[in-house]
């Protein structure tokens, strides 16, 4: 099994009820969020349905450590630290908590009241094309280890 980061990357107008519900059960509810799943069938079949909506791929440790730490968000409007972390977890720092994440050795919910959703930056350059799959030179669909590419543009 693999990790698997979520963007949505177009909006909801005009789209039908069955899809909007379906990026809202993700937790993607506005352009530019993403969530971080795993590859399981129940995940698969749901990123598939919104896959003209989202792009997704296999996230990388590196990648998931900037995120946490520049878009960590923790209910009441905290920011994601290094000694958030220490003093609330197992772990000592957030690159310790991203490498045992990654392996599947804990979850998002082992680091309290911490944010789901993380709402990142518009990419730098921008998207490519919005309305075609990334195999076609456009932004939607599965684009496997380039993904970190996005987000590290995203950060």
């Amino acid at each position: 099994m693999r990790r698997i980061a979520v963007v949505r990357v177009r909006g909801g107008i005009g789209v039908k009820k069955e899809i909007l519900d379906t990026l809202a059960m993700l937790g993607l509810k506005k352009v530019n969020h993403c969530v971080i799943v795993d590859d399981r069938p129940s995940y698969m079949g749901m990123i598939k349905k919104v896959e003209n909506f989202v792009t997704y791929g296999y996230i990388d440790e590196k990648t998931l450590a900037t995120i946490l730490r520049r878009r960590g968000e923790l209910e009441g409007g905290g920011k994601l630290t290094d000694e958030y972390v220490r003093e609330n977890t197992r772990f000592n720092s957030i690159d310790e908590f991203a490498k045992a994440f990654i392996n599947f050795e804990a979850e998002l919910s082992d680091i309290p009241k911490l944010k789901k959703v993380f709402r990142l930056h518009p990419p730098r350059k921008g998207y490519k094309n919005i309305k075609r799959h990334f195999k076609e030179g456009g932004a939607l669909g599965f684009r496997g280890e380039k993904i970190n590419e996005l987000l590290y543009r995203m950060r």
